[in-house]
């Protein structure tokens, strides 16, 4: 069994960290191991629990959270490994947005959201790092092909998912709803929200989006009482 990821949680606000934390811990694969409220905080913690992610707000009551991003990923090379970053902010000035991306931000993310939109992320950067080996630093790297290369930096094929999904829908998570789909063969709603990690809600509406597309087929199986369960596969 992989490890799950360490995940440090960085929000001055104490309410909004423990729910943020919450959804980390909701996420499998991933788990909580501290909190900090200011950017001196945050660096101490990172120094001392070397985490694998690190959840960063950009309004810290001491240093914005553009500098301490990249101040984290000086310390991470000084420590001879990597550290993943995910900004989660209300702020949504594009310079923020450059800064981050040029920082070396995996991901940013605008408050406020649902569990859905953080999973879909930690999962995008699990995915990510799963994809290069090692990671530790130092000693001799292992080399990747160019095909391995576009899909860390999300240039890689995206299936079959198709551009203009519905508002609330995202790309990454309709691609991991339609692997699960093709790996099951025949899949219910309530299957999909077990495998993708989301609420059995959010799961029917994108198989039913695939199913108005042309891209999913369903059927209703009927049981002895009640409802007829939706069956949805992937045609071949």
């Amino acid at each position: 069994m992989n490890r799950a990821l360490q995940v440090l949680v960085v929000d001055d606000d104490f309410m909004v960290a423990r729910i943020h934390g919450r959804f980390v811990e909701q996420t499998d694969g991933f788990e909580v191991v501290g909190t900090a409220r200011t950017g001196g905080e945050a660096l101490e913690l990172a120094a001392a629990l070397q985490p694998d992610l690190v959840l960063l707000d950009v309004h810290l009551p001491d240093l914005s959270g553009l500098e301490v991003l990249e101040r984290l990923r000086g310390q991470s090379r000084e420590q001879g490994r990597d550290v993943a970053v995910v900004m989660v902010t209300a702020e949504r000035g594009a310079a923020a947005v450059r800064a981050a991306l040029h920082g070396g931000a995996m991901q940013y993310l605008v408050k406020p959201f649902e569990y859905d939109d953080l999973a879909d992320r930690l999962r995008r950067v699990a995915s990510t790092l799963a994809t290069l080996p090692g990671g530790g630093g130092g000693g001799h790297e292992e080399e990747v092909d160019q095909a391995t290369i576009d899909r860390a930096f999300g240039a890689g094929p995206q299936g079959v998912v198709p551009q203009g999904l519905p508002k609330g829908l995202s790309p990454e998570t309709a691609d991991l709803v339609l692997e699960a789909a093709r790996a099951a063969g025949e899949i219910s709603a309530s299957e999909t929200a077990d495998a993708v990690g989301l609420s059995r809600v959010t799961a029917r509406r994108y198989l039913e989006h695939f199913v108005d597309i042309g891209t999913a087929e369903v059927r209703l199986q009927y049981g002895g009482t009640g409802r007829p369960e939706r069956r949805y596969r992937i045609p071949t």
